[in-house]
């Protein structure tokens, strides 16, 4: 069962909150604790959850993303990985994205978003790339629920 987030109430809202996170912290040692704190939060998905039609392409890691319709033209997202870090990528995503209309998902600059949280100079390029294949698949879920 999924559920939509109370606060905030947008996009922009929930970016906001996340970089006044981010800017907090010192060093990105602090930071990527922060992200694996976040990913902690997650509630894990069950085992028929973790299906190939769940997974998600292009990431090193086991990542499986779960896209529900909550309300009309509304989705919300669940996620998990085998890997910290990654989980807590999901969980940024997850305040970004889930709750939110299909529309606000679709029109979202988000690779502006994450050079704002300085997320995409201070990942590998491998998490990187596995990053924006999660962004690629609630995109594109987002975009078969028009």
């Amino acid at each position: 069962m999924s559920t939509l987030p109370v606060s905030p109430s947008t996009i922009e809202l929930a970016l906001a909150e996340l970089q006044d996170e981010f800017d907090i912290l010192g060093d990105w040692e602090e930071r990527y604790r922060h992200v694996i704190d976040l990913g902690r939060d997650l509630s894990p998905l069950s085992d028929a959850e973790r299906s190939d039609v769940n997974k998600v392409r292009g990431c090193a890691s086991q990542v499986w993303l779960v896209t529900e319709s909550v309300a009309p033209g509304v989705l919300a997202f669940r996620g998990d990985s085998d890997a910290h870090i990654v989980r807590g990528l999901i969980a940024v995503l997850m305040r970004l994205y889930s709750g939110r209309k299909v529309s606000d998902i679709l029109e979202f600059d988000v690779k502006s978003a994450l050079g704002r949280l300085g997320l995409t100079g201070a990942l590998s390029q491998q998490r990187s790339n596995g990053l924006f294949s999660m962004v690629e698949r609630i995109r594109r879920d987002a975009a078969g629920a028009v």
